[in-house]
């Protein structure tokens, strides 16, 4: 018998509460603000049949939607505008995007989709397409 959304936990996703991990080196990250953000994400689910990849949201403040991209990806697309995108290789700063737990207590941090083995990131340009179709 085969499970078919078997736990799948990357080594960059933390056993419990959240961690900061640096972009650019485990995943790229696309992060859109608000209800943009949801729109984005909810598409992208609904399009994906609810395999979209990584996508994290934040409770509070802003509440930013984070899309995380496979390393690299970031630089290969271009994003509308309100799009944020951290890692690639040249970027001057270096930034921290908080990676939740996938159970416990991760506020105010959450998974809104789950990295899985067939969706380990979320695709490039699905969520480009998305990004610019909610701008």
């Amino acid at each position: 018998m085969t499970m078919t959304n078997a736990i799948h936990r990357p080594d960059w996703i933390p056993a419990s509460g959240h961690q900061l991990r640096v972009a650019g080196v485990h995943f790229d990250a696309v992060r859109i603000q608000g209800v943009r953000g949801e729109l984005v994400a909810e598409r992208i689910i609904e399009v994906t049949d609810g395999d979209a990849g990584p996508i994290v949201c934040e409770a509070v403040g802003f509440r930013w939607m984070y899309f995380l991209l496979a390393p690299g990806e970031v630089r290969k697309h271009s994003w509308p505008l309100g799009v944020q995108r951290f890692g690639g290789k040249g970027d001057r700063t270096i930034t921290y995007i908080g990676i939740p737990a996938l159970d416990g207590n991760t506020w105010p941090l959450r998974w809104y989709s789950e990295p899985t083995p067939t969706a380990p990131f979320v695709d490039p340009g699905l969520l480009g397409a998305e990004a610019a179709r909610r701008g």
